[in-house]
């Protein structure tokens, strides 16, 4: 695969965790500053969003090079990146009195390197996609006014076109690039400490002790344990990387065809990008683009999320028709002492975490910052509870260490994303792709539907999950709302096809991990991942037909009614599709577990 498909995806591809103590230091240096951040108080956002910024050139530029020529490249790039963004942050008042609008040579510069420098270190994170759409972007803002028709636009001066993307709270230091700095960082580093420690192995333990014995039980742990993973990690990649480790082996080990080991694997670690709380990012954009409050993201996620792991657990079942899908070895399962003594490495800080949230009424990052200092202290312990000076001091380097890449990785992604929002801003493109999708349609919801779908299946193909969702969201949404989708409910569908990629061909990048340590072509695992995540492709459609199933948090009867009427439908469809059954019977499930979805 030519390019690196996630966030995590390019973490993996710089090898382990480097634990020099440069690196040590400047992870600890981002997280000290991301923290501090929520505990200081409000920072003027033309200081926080430049120092994000210049904290994540080093990570990219320089650690994750991979020729010589990037290496010295990137210490020149990292320099005056750091002195561009630091002039940024010590002239933010006088900068914020220019209000958008460039006055001298220098800053005009300075403008156009930052974007360069945006577009190269993404590049350099996640390969030449998403910079290639924000180049293209830019270039339509520069070149628009030479397009007849109604696509093109009246332009602006290149001192306020420039000006506005790099010296004002617009493009580069945006809102998006916000929620990046203040809570999306904190999330990332929560995960990175719960990582660090025996969270991962407290996941499979409690994944072993629920669905160990069952049939397909090592398929099933796999399904617990990426959903648990998951739900901190918010990658697919990195889910596959680490209990794919353990669950592929055993699979493998029991018997399990290799295409369906590495099938189950991919489908299940896909969905952690929408199990709450982190959801890739997307939760804490979606709270910024549609202005829902964190809580009720969260409520409106879990239940398609929890529908898309049963359809997976259905699904194999579904596969046991086929295949003998034996249970975990007696052996491989964890003892009661282990699960209880492991569990709590992930359910403290977890409980911390939701308790501030739903029940103290703090907000997300602040609870998220309580839960990181739990997680912290537990550093302390192995899975023995063991205390050690040595082991704490050794896990919290790893801990601060991918705290800092991730975090770079994902403001990178996420700064070159700002970029086409704001060009989507300034020149008004935003509009006109939606009226163009709304002339399409025939002004209809379903064709409108199928149009962003497929618009989302192909950029996302190309960029990653949170950067599709933005881009789509922001050309697309407007058009689903016109035509009567609620904005909450229209960003959730825009944001479930945008993961489609990572299990549908041609480039799934869950699939090619999963498919190379397997062992198997990666087109056979593609084919079982597919009919296993079927909930993939339906649920979002799904929401749009029972719409009451995102309204957990406000007509709970009603959310939990129209959850297991699609869990029904998906479960019929599930079975006709993977079942060793007579075809008239597994197309007569399809057809009824259709109808119960969207017309009953």
């Amino acid at each position: 695969m030519s390019v690196i498909s996630s966030p995590s995806a390019a973490l993996t591809s710089v090898g382990e965790s480097r634990l020099h103590p440069v690196w040590v230091a400047l992870g600890a240096a981002s997280v000290i500053f991301h923290l501090g951040l929520i505990f200081y108080g409000l920072t003027p956002a033309l200081v926080s969003r430049p120092i994000h910024m210049a904290l994540a050139l080093p990570w990219i530029l320089i650690l994750m090079a991979r020729t010589p020529f990037e290496r010295w490249s990137g210490w020149l790039l990292t320099l005056l990146g750091v002195a561009a963004c630091g002039y940024i942050a010590f002239n933010e008042e006088a900068l914020a009195n220019q209000y958008g609008f460039i006055d001298t040579h220098f800053q005009m510069a300075l403008g156009v390197f930052l974007i360069g420098l945006a577009l190269e270190t993404a590049r350099r994170a996640i390969g030449w996609p998403l910079p290639t759409v924000a180049l293209g972007a830019i270039l339509y803002g520069v070149l628009g006014t030479h397009i007849p028709g109604q696509f093109g636009h009246p332009g602006m001066p290149m001192q306020s076109f420039i000006g506005s993307l790099t010296i004002s709270e617009g493009g580069l230091w945006g809102s998006l690039t916000g929620v990046s700095v203040g809570v999306v960082a904190i999330f990332v580093i929560f995960g990175a400490v719960l990582n660090a420690g025996e969270a991962g192995r407290g996941f499979m333990n409690m994944a072993g002790a629920v669905a160990g014995r069952l049939t397909g039980g090592a398929a099933k742990v796999s399904v617990i344990s990426s959903a648990l993973m998951g739900s901190i990690s918010g990658s697919a990649s990195a889910n596959v990387a680490s209990t794919g480790a353990i669950t592929i082996p055993s699979m493998v080990r029991l018997g399990y065809p290799r295409s369906l080991a590495g099938g189950i694997e991919a489908v299940a670690s896909s969905g952690g990008q929408i199990m709450p709380p982190l959801m890739g990012a997307g939760a804490f954009v979606m709270v910024e683009l549609t202005g829902t409050p964190y809580t009720q993201i969260m409520a409106a996620a879990m239940l398609p999320a929890i529908l898309y792991f049963a359809t997976v657990w259905v699904g194999i079942n579904a596969y046991a028709t086929r295949h003998d899908l034996k249970p975990m070895a007696e052996e491989d399962r964890p003892s009661g002492r282990e699960v209880l003594i492991t569990s709590l490495f992930f359910a403290v800080p977890f409980v911390i975490l939701l308790e501030r949230i739903f029940l103290g009424g703090y907000t997300p990052q602040y609870a998220a910052s309580l839960a990181v200092f739990a997680g912290l202290a537990l550093l302390f312990f192995d899975v023995t509870l063991s205390f050690s000076l040595r082991g704490f001091a050794t896990r919290l380097a790893e801990a601060l260490v991918t705290a800092g890449r991730q975090v770079a990785v994902i403001g990178a992604i996420i700064i070159c994303a700002s970029l086409v929002i704001g060009v989507l801003s300034l020149t008004g493109l935003g509009v006109k792709i939606t009226s163009g999708i709304l002339s399409l349609s025939n002004e209809m919801l379903w064709p409108a539907l199928l149009l962003t779908a497929l618009a989302c299946l192909i950029l996302g193909m190309e960029v990653p999950t949170t950067a599709a969702y933005v881009i789509c969201v922001s050309v697309a949404g407007p058009a689903l709302i016109a035509l009567g989708l609620e904005p909450l409910l229209a960003h959730l569908f825009v944001f479930w096809f945008a993961l489609l990629s990572t299990i549908t061909p041609p480039v799934c990048g869950g699939v090619f991990i999963a498919a190379g340590m397997v062992g198997e072509n990666w087109l056979k695992v593609a084919m079982k991942a597919m009919a296993l995540g079927i909930g993939l492709y339906i649920i979002p459609l799904a929401m749009v037909a029972n719409p009451d199933v995102i309204r957990l948090a406000f007509d709970p009867l009603g959310a939990v009614f129209d959850a297991l009427k699609i869990a029904l439908g998906l479960a019929g469809i599930s079975y006709g599709v993977i079942a060793r059954r007579a075809l008239w019977l597994r197309a007569a499930l399809i057809v009824v577990g259709a109808l119960i979805i969207f017309l009953f």
